[in-house]
């Protein structure tokens, strides 16, 4: 199994920041590509490049300002699971993405969109 880390640092509480990355439907405003989004129960429904994926949430924990999802249909991945966790820097705050994915190849090119993502993100937080 493959895996990668994004990870970027944001000039924004960690608080601030895990309400965006905490609302498991709200990807699509931030994320480059989504076409749309909505969450049906414990699925995350995105159109996106043509391409409809289903994203499961495995667990979510507040406290921890940690989401932890899977792939579970729509995307060419034997497996894949990924956590975003986001830690306080002093007023800051840095998030990480990390993926384990297979075949190993995927895990390198979804750390790639992650970077991408997370870099929107930054942007979207701190206007």
């Amino acid at each position: 199994m493959g895996t990668a880390k994004a990870q970027i640092d944001i000039s924004a509480s960690a608080d601030d920041v895990w309400k965006v990355i905490g609302d498991f439907g709200g990807l699509g405003s931030w994320m480059p590509g989504i076409d749309s989004c909505r969450v049906e129960g414990d699925d995350r429904i995105l159109e996106m490049m043509g391409m409809t994926i289903t994203e499961r949430l495995v667990a979510k924990d507040d406290a921890a300002r940690a989401i932890t999802y899977t792939i579970a249909d729509g995307a060419p991945v034997e497996s894949h699971e990924a956590t975003i966790t986001v830690t306080s820097s002093g007023e800051a705050s840095h998030v990480t993405w990390d993926v384990d994915a297979k075949p190993d190849e995927m895990a390198d090119l979804m750390g790639t969109i992650y970077q991408q993502a997370l870099e929107a993100l930054k942007s979207h937080v701190e206007g």
